[in-house]
């Protein structure tokens, strides 16, 4: 599957979840992810829990379910890479893609990278 075409065309809703390290789980609204390349992803993070449990349990999933007829969408298995405190990237970012973060405040916001493990279908235990 070709994860920089599929979310430069699809339309949808973006649900990100981790884990602390005692395996409480939160899950959060995202935007769609900054596709590095097939392999892996990027999310720009403000400091809040999502991005505390990653500095805690390296493990995601990214569900994306898409605005259309049907339960069309994918689940992503990631697992942390980086987290980069770069704010002029992170701004190019934000520039780049304003639906990342459509509310600018002052807020510490990093860009947390992902190696995608395994994709699946929205619905199904089909492994694309």
């Amino acid at each position: 599957m070709n994860l920089m075409d599929y979310f430069a065309n699809a339309r949808g809703t973006g649900v990100l979840a981790t884990a602390d390290a005692e395996g409480k789980v939160d899950a959060a609204i995202y935007a769609k992810p900054v596709v590095i390349d097939n392999n892996s992803i990027a999310f720009v993070m403000r400091e809040q829990l999502s991005h505390k449990n990653m500095t805690s349990n390296p493990n995601a999933a990214y569900i994306f379910i898409e605005d259309s007829a049907g339960n069309k969408g994918l689940r992503l298995y990631l697992t942390l890479i980086a987290d980069e405190t770069n704010v002029s990237l992170v701004n190019k970012i934000i520039k780049e893609h304003p639906e990342i973060c459509p509310y600018p405040d002052g807020a510490n916001k990093y860009l947390v990278h992902f190696k995608v493990e395994r994709i699946r279908e929205l619905v199904g235990d089909k492994t694309l």
